[in-house]
């Protein structure tokens, strides 16, 4: 009896450059029979394998990242890199501009500490691997900037306090009643536009991390996810007018009637489609 082992192809690759994110690389790839050579890189690599394991040599050691594992390396250190089995592997990569993570490094912590040191290759914490592996995977959905940045931030904060051999220590977090509420107004404004953290933190004059952090613990949600609550309910009012479906998600800022239907679903049990046809026959 033979068994069929299911391979990957030799090598599959998707990269891109994330201007927005300060010209952050993306890599989607699948290697079964790539070896590379001693190289060292300019950016921070970090990311998460999903398929298999890789073997690389790093900081003197070899080490393998398999499957759920996060493999980094920090900017300049030499490293090889091959499959550890037959099978290869499967990772998504990010690769930072060093002068991107130290600034994203200081907002987290509200101190120029420079840029986070690893010790290891490889890090084993299935939390952080999946919140990056789920970052990696909406940044190639297009999700949109609030959510994104939010979402890095978030990441990259727990990867930092949990795993960095420097001592980091987070920006205490204060009521700022005032910021919460121009935020909260600014969202059920503009809840149609491309909302970026950014334009959030210059509207406060709070640090990016630091009003999320706020407006979490005051609201109970994060931006981004208020953002959300905001555009059903709009959707769901223009529904209800006998807006059709895609118009609905359209012009309250939803990527599109998928996008929608989705996030309705979830908030009340049922499609737009079924909510803005059964109000319409209610009124006929």
């Amino acid at each position: 009896m033979y068994i069929t082992i299911p391979t990957i192809p030799s090598t599959l690759t998707d990269v891109r450059l994330l201007p927005e994110l300060g010209n952050t690389e993306w890599l989607y790839a699948q290697h079964q029979t790539q070896f590379f050579p001693r190289h060292s890189h300019e950016r921070y690599a970090l990311g998460v394998v999903e398929r298999g394991a890789l073997a690389f040599h790093y900081r003197g050691e070899n080490v393998v990242a398999a499957a759920g594992d996060i493999n980094l390396c920090i900017p300049g250190e030499v490293h090889t890199g091959q499959p550890a089995t037959t099978l290869g592997w499967t990772y998504r990569m990010f690769y930072f501009d060093t002068a991107f993570l130290t600034w994203l490094t200081a907002d987290i912590t509200g101190f120029a500490y420079g840029l986070p040191f690893f010790k290891s290759g490889t890090i084993r914490d299935p939390s952080v691997a999946e919140q990056l592996r789920a970052l990696h995977a909406s940044l190639a959905a297009g999700a949109g900037r609030l959510e994104r940045d939010t979402a890095l931030l978030s990441v990259l904060t727990e990867l930092v306090q949990r795993h960095a051999d420097t001592n980091f220590s987070l920006r205490p977090v204060h009521q700022e009643a005032k910021a919460v509420q121009e935020v909260r107004a600014y969202l059920e404004t503009h809840y149609a536009d491309d909302i970026s953290l950014e334009a959030l933190s210059q509207l406060t004059g709070l640090s990016r991390y630091h009003l999320v952090r706020v407006f979490k613990k005051t609201v109970g949600v994060p931006p981004h996810a208020y953002l959300r609550q905001v555009r059903v309910r709009r959707a769901k009012a223009l529904l209800s007018r006998g807006e059709a479906v895609a118009q609905a998600a359209a012009a309250t800022g939803f990527a599109d009637q998928s996008h929608l239907s989705r996030w309705f679903k979830r908030f009340w049990g049922f499609t737009p489609g079924h909510y803005r046809n059964s109000v319409q026959d209610n009124l006929t």
